[in-house]
């Protein structure tokens, strides 16, 4: 007698989950997309994007401080994603080079809705940059300061700032932008009077101050992100330009079973607890928070395999298209697009590319799947398609929202 599947899954919700043993997302067939588009082929929710934009904007104004959400577009910089946020005016941009702040304009981004932050930035960049006068630019570094001033005496910036504290998904070091080993990111504290120097000797005014120290954190970690926030305040309250703080992003989505959704009640009191009554104009720039659930991967499975005792699924995209298990050790939970009758077994599944790391998930229990069937890849909507390469000149894939 075969076992039943138990459902739901932990990753199920109303717009995800099994309908009659297909997997459905947005209300489509997953299988069915995958054979009208082919794999490999991302998957992005509109539905989906919009209510998490809006369970954040809640959260923020929930605080009763001034507020303004800027996307990450170095998440999914996806043309038809970003032309939705314009034409609905559901948030501005966080864009990290030129050309994603010339891509977010061309897709109907207001220049004025655009906040730049980028580390290691060229004369080119700058050169670049300035030809827009009405987007804000945070400065990563003194250098940028002092090559900014000289082409642009008396502009307003921001100051990019690394509080030597970090937290991110599961406390993977990975993830950290800034903590107890020196990182490329922001202004130290030690270099706090140099940077006010090169700003006060080019008339540059700063009015924000931006931090950015990790990517994924959920609830449990709110204390640690409550620390750090303080540790900023107080370096605020010595700046009496300052009208803005720009929190950055990093807030997380569950990978696995056994992590639970990001607490935004709770996250919106910790801001609410450091900064309120200061008048400052809250920012936030998540990326994966939008995007991330909101996307799927689908890939075409071609081989099932035991190898001495592993039980390989091999499908039709590598790491080189969703790169975060590989490079992050962050989960992308395999997921089959048809449940068949039948317990589950434990299988690693791989992908494509003649590279060791090419893993996306090892000793996972899955339901039976065979070969010709599809497979999807959930929390693919961030951080996969964007950071895509053509390694092995297998880059190609698709990508549509629906």
């Amino acid at each position: 007698m075969v076992n039943p599947i138990k459902r739901p899954f932990w990753w199920e919700r109303p717009d995800l989950g099994y309908d009659a043993r297909s997997l459905t997302f947005a209300g489509r067939k997953t299988q069915e997309l995958a054979h009208r588009f082919g794999t490999p082929t991302f998957l992005y929710s509109a539905a989906r994007i919009r209510a998490n934009l809006a369970r954040i904007q809640g959260a923020l104004k929930a605080t009763g401080l001034p507020s303004c959400l800027y996307y990450a577009m170095k998440a999914n910089r996806f043309a038809p994603i970003l032309t939705l946020m314009a034409s609905e005016g559901l948030c501005g941009i966080d864009a990290c080079s030129p050309e994603e702040v010339m891509h977010a304009m061309a897709c109907g981004i207001p220049e004025n809705q655009i906040s730049y932050t980028a580390t290691a930035v060229s004369n080119t960049d700058l050169d670049t940059l300035l030809r827009f006068d009405q987007l804000h630019i945070n400065c990563d570094a003194v250098s940028t300061i002092r090559r900014l001033g000289k082409r642009a005496p008396g502009r307003t910036i921001g100051l990019r700032i690394n509080p030597a504290m970090g937290v991110g998904y599961g406390d993977n070091a990975l993830l950290h932008y800034s903590g107890e080993s020196t990182t490329k990111f922001g202004i130290y504290h030690e270099q706090m009077g140099e940077a006010l120097d090169a700003a006060t000797e080019y008339g540059l005014t700063i009015t924000t101050l931006h931090l950015h120290t990790g990517c994924g954190y959920l609830t449990h970690q709110l204390p640690a992100w409550e620390a750090i926030l303080n540790e900023v305040k107080t370096v605020a309250e010595t700046l009496p330009g300052i009208r803005r703080i720009n929190l950055g992003g990093g807030l997380g989505v569950p990978h696995t079973k056994d992590d639970t959704p990001l607490d935004l009640k709770a996250w919106a009191a910790v801001i609410n607890r450091v900064f309120k009554g200061s008048g400052l104009t809250i920012e936030v720039e998540p990326g994966d928070y939008i995007a991330k659930d909101a996307g799927l991967l689908l890939l075409g499975v071609n081989t099932v395999e035991t190898r001495q005792t592993t039980r390989y699924i091999g499908v039709d995209g590598g790491f080189n298209i969703a790169m975060e298990p590989a490079f992050y050790t962050l989960p992308f939970e395999p997921v089959v697009t048809h449940l068949r009758e039948g317990g589950p077994t434990p299988v690693t599944v791989v992908g494509n590319i003649n590279e060791a790391l090419d893993i996306f998930a090892e000793q996972i229990p899955l339901a039976p799947i065979h070969e010709e069937d599809t497979l999807a890849l959930i929390n693919a909507g961030a951080y996969a398609s964007s950071m895509s390469s053509n390694h092995c000149m297998r880059g190609t894939f698709r990508e549509v929202l629906v």
